[in-house]
């Protein structure tokens, strides 16, 4: 295919994912923003009140940049999951392998389709918060750096769960199971600094820390690890990732009965 044929093909692909995205908003954006507003009421106002600063600023803009990720993940994740698995399960996905179209413009369709789910329902949640308490942005190019970085390589990860599963229960295990675990003991509504030292160690082996922290010092300047650590495991993962999903489809892993 010519560079014309590929941009064609490539906008074909994220058209679709957009348009899917809008068209269907009531399941797709609306869960999350109700979702989020409920943590900032909850945790935020009600419960966040009564509780002390966080290294020199409120609980609840303590815990808004971890929120907003929190939101990135779990859409672009979803987004890309639930999307490829549909076309394998229509069976469509057949019309793309038979096509000149390369895996890698494949691939990408879907990623940014992903993106633009997470970064889409992560401005939300930022306009939301803006409710509850007033904006800090300590690095506007760290703030965009990780937060594309984030839902790049989710994206991905949900590309991954898409080519596996087999039914749509197995779309959900990994979110369910996985990912919200790991989330909620990602340092969104604590410092691990107020960890016991074993428990620190054992969060130190979440790599959803690092990208929550490293949004965080984006916000507020304020990070519990070394933010660049955190940006160079986004970089590998991101690489990594974009390698094995290219691989598998060169094999047809998930795709061929």
């Amino acid at each position: 295919m010519e560079i014309r044929e590929k941009y064609v093909a490539l906008r074909t692909i994220l058209d679709k994912e957009v348009t899917r995205v809008l068209r269907i908003w009531q399941q797709t954006i609306l869960p999350s923003a109700i979702t989020m507003t409920l943590y900032f009421l909850i945790f935020g106002a009600f419960i966040g009140s009564k509780i002390e600063d966080m290294d020199g600023f409120s609980y609840i803009s303590f815990i808004v940049p971890g929120i907003i990720m929190m939101a990135v993940i779990t859409n672009s994740y979803a987004n890309v999951s639930s999307s490829f698995f549909g076309i394998k399960f229509q069976r469509s996905v057949e019309e793309l392998l038979v096509s000149p179209t390369p895996n890698y413009i494949i691939v990408l369709g879907y990623v940014l389709g992903g993106m633009f789910r997470g970064i889409l329902v992560g401005l939300i949640v930022l306009l939301i918060s803006l409710f509850f308490t007033k904006a800090t942005l300590h690095s506007i190019p760290l703030v965009l750096v990780f937060i594309f970085l984030t839902s790049f390589v989710f994206s991905l990860a949900g590309f991954l769960n898409g080519m596996y599963a087999k039914k749509f229960d197995d779309v959900a295990i990994v979110p369910t199971f996985v990912l919200t675990p790991l989330t909620y003991l990602g340092g969104v509504f604590y410092s691990i600094s107020l960890l016991p030292p074993f428990w620190k160690s054992i969060s130190l082996m979440n790599p959803i820390l690092y990208m929550v922290n490293g949004f965080r010092y984006g916000f507020l300047g304020i990070s519990d690890i070394n933010i660049w650590i955190g940006l160079e495991m986004l970089l590998i993962l991101g690489v990594l990732l974009f390698y094995l999903v290219i691989r598998l489809m060169k094999k047809g892993t998930g795709l061929k009965s």
